[in-house]
């Protein structure tokens, strides 16, 4: 939290207040689907580095071993395969286990392990539900294509955040 602070997490803006909210709140849905410690740290510091759809970066990435000290090893692999993704050359075929990871910060590709894919599907369905929950207008416009993704990456996904990525991103019902 130190270093989210020091570096303008809870001052950058970001959809439902600020960036340092927004990391906040994730990793509290992390920890709500029981996801281990590692996995939850790199919830709250997943945008350290700028993602393919928030391009604010609080940190370099010939800084990575800073955080990696902070939040250990693990954890920051996490975040930096969080924010390296090109998500129109990675998200087609990222259920599939032989599929390559396009990294959009070295334009090289990988194939990922199965722990990796289910952490990067767990983290991308808590950042986009928080997304869902506190912004109806970015429910009613992606909904339906999170839903589409999130049914793709099933198997992925751990059985508490596909029920929240059901309910959440679901038609919202009539008034």
């Amino acid at each position: 939290m130190a270093l989210l602070r020091e570096l303008g997490a809870a001052e950058t803006a970001h959809p439902g207040g600020t960036l340092l909210a927004h990391l906040q709140r994730v990793q509290e849905q992390l920890a709500v689907w029981d996801a281990r410690p590692a996995l939850q740290l790199a919830g709250l510091c997943h945008a350290f580095y700028g993602t393919d759809g928030f391009p604010t970066a609080l940190l370099s990435l010939d800084r990575r071993d800073e955080l990696a000290a902070v939040i250990g090893v693990e954890a920051e692999g996490i975040v930096y395969v969080y924010g390296s993704c090109d998500r129109r050359a990675t998200y087609p075929t990222l259920a599939d286990a032989d599929a390559a990871f396009q990294d959009r910060f070295t334009g090289r590709a990988r194939i990922p392990g199965q722990q990796l894919r289910r952490d990067f599907a767990e983290l991308s369905a808590a950042n986009e539900l928080d997304l869902a929950r506190i912004d109806p207008a970015f429910r009613e416009k992606w909904g339906p294509q999170l839903l589409a993704f999130f049914t793709r990456l099933r198997p992925l996904l751990s059985q508490p955040a596909w029920s929240d990525c059901r309910m959440v991103l679901a038609a919202a019902p009539e008034d």
